[in-house]
């Protein structure tokens, strides 16, 4: 049984072009995929500068791109992002966020999130304060669906370190208040997790009150350390039964658009096939498809130097990989050989500016 697969265009750095946001959708939608949801941190007017309007060509472009999507079957959302507004209740919240959710709402998204991710979150009133703000937007949007991305959105501890000791059962509580309707995004035990299995989402939905909407961080690479790497291989433990415990399982991709598509076509064999997905054949199967026959096997000759070296590791095979792949006359050779030239290289700082 396959979930409802879909784009969380949610990552830190140089965002996809409005053309890559076309192309991936067009192209994952016969493979599974139903929903994209826009979210880029790098977008001001969503994050950091949330209160502000945005710019009328933004919103023509991101209304073209909801036309698109729903034009081919595939839900349309928008992730706002009210930076630590759950830090300074006293101020007239309500009018501000108001105000923006009138304007995302000209956009008649599909699903809303408010997302809470990557900001501090170590007050006593976590929960209370963001479950207020989060049925605050679902009174005044006209989505069907609303999502909530918890500010402690896994069990990993790098979450408390950064952005403080997360309140004492903050995710319970933070369930408790929100409408059983609204869906709890989850990474699972980690931020990027190696493994979702089944105990663990049942675990999660039993504190939530509600099957977790999956954000799956792979293949995401917008971090210092992930920037230097190419996340190209197919997906590997997940169970196809976990979608028995998730309301919706959405992908985190790289900041490659082309290279992400295919883990993401493995994905989608994952779960159709089953016990019988083959990693290997999936992954042959899906670079061939994406990037054609000859840089195909090219791409996965050199898996482990793009994947598992990187650029800190690669040493003189640099040079090599820029002439094998300038000979390739394709997005995806064009997107390796800017990430050798360090076009995508992601600063620890991006989480404190963007």
């Amino acid at each position: 049984m396959i979930p409802e697969l879909g784009i969380i265009e949610g990552f830190f750095g140089r965002p996809w072009s409005w053309e890559e946001r076309s192309e991936s959708i067009r192209f994952l939608r016969p493979h599974g995929y139903r929903f994209y949801l826009y979210a880029p941190k790098a977008d001001a007017y969503l994050r950091r500068n949330w209160q502000d309007l945005h710019p009328d060509e933004e919103m023509e472009k991101l209304a073209k791109l909801a036309d698109e999507c729903r034009a081919i079957g595939m839900r349309f959302g928008i992730g706002l992002s009210p930076f630590e507004l759950h830090l300074h209740p006293e101020q007239n919240w309500q009018e501000m966020l108001a105000r923006k959710l009138e304007q995302l709402d000209e956009l008649n998204p599909d699903d809303l999130a408010i997302l809470f991710d990557d900001m501090r979150g170590d007050i006593p009133e976590l929960a209370q304060r963001q479950a207020a703000i989060v049925e605050f937007a679902a009174s005044r949007t006209s989505a069907t669906r609303l999502i909530c991305c918890p500010t402690y959105y896994s069990d990993d501890p790098i979450l408390d370190e950064v952005f403080g000791r997360r309140p004492h059962d903050y995710l319970h509580e933070l369930g408790r208040r929100l409408d059983p309707a609204i869906d709890v995004m989850w990474t699972g035990p980690e931020v990027c997790s190696f493994e979702l299995t089944t105990g663990h989402l049942a675990k999660v939905a039993d504190k939530i009150g509600r099957r977790p909407f999956l954000w799956d961080n792979y293949p995401v690479n917008d971090g210092q350390r992930m920037s230097r790497h190419l996340h190209i291989r197919g997906f590997t433990g997940r169970s196809p039964e976990i979608w028995r415990h998730i309301s919706a399982h959405g992908i985190n991709p790289a900041s490659q658009p082309v290279l992400s598509r295919v883990p993401m076509l493995t994905l989608a064999d994952s779960y159709n096939f089953g016990e019988d997905y083959d990693y290997g054949v999936s992954l042959k199967k899906a670079v061939r498809m994406v990037l054609g026959r000859e840089l195909g096997d090219q791409v996965r000759r050199d898996l482990v130097v793009l994947q598992d070296r990187g650029l800190d590791r690669m040493d003189r095979r640099r040079k090599v990989l820029r002439e094998t792949y300038s000979r390739f006359d394709h997005p995806a050779a064009a997107e390796i050989l800017s990430w050798l030239d360090g076009h995508w290289t992601v600063f620890d700082g991006s989480a404190q500016t963007q």
